[in-house]
């Protein structure tokens, strides 16, 4: 993965939160996800190394370096305007309703994981 496809990598969790780009899962992949997926995403312990990744993060194509960093800053800079309120109880498509906690979880700990493969 290039630093470009990364930031966009990155980007994809704030357009399932923002955008309405991707598609839904249906009832049974939301209910398997919530089963198997949803606690080692938005609880506290960092992401493990080589993790599986859904398709919609799977980043094949080349991306522009610039243009999704300014993307990943404005996506930030959002999340930190509308605050916690914002997210507390709001639903995450592929998991149902979040505390604000699991939200900053989900968000801080993928950035984190992916910033640092980067060395940032």
């Amino acid at each position: 993965m290039t630093v470009g496809q990364m930031l966009a990598h990155c980007n994809v969790s704030y357009e399932l939160a923002y955008e309405n780009k991707h598609p839904r899962p249906n009832a049974f992949v939301k209910l398997l996800l919530r089963l198997l997926v949803k606690n080692p995403v938005v609880n506290e312990k960092p992401y493990k190394h080589n993790s599986p990744t859904g398709p919609v993060f799977v980043m094949k194509e080349t991306k522009d370096f610039e243009a999704e960093k300014r993307r990943l800053i404005d996506y930030i800079r959002k999340t930190r305007d509308l605050g916690e309120a914002h997210f507390e109880g709001r639903d995450y498509r592929s998991f149902g309703r979040l505390t604000a906690r699991e939200w900053n979880n989900m968000f801080s700990k993928h950035l984190d994981h992916h910033l640092s493969q980067f060395g940032v």
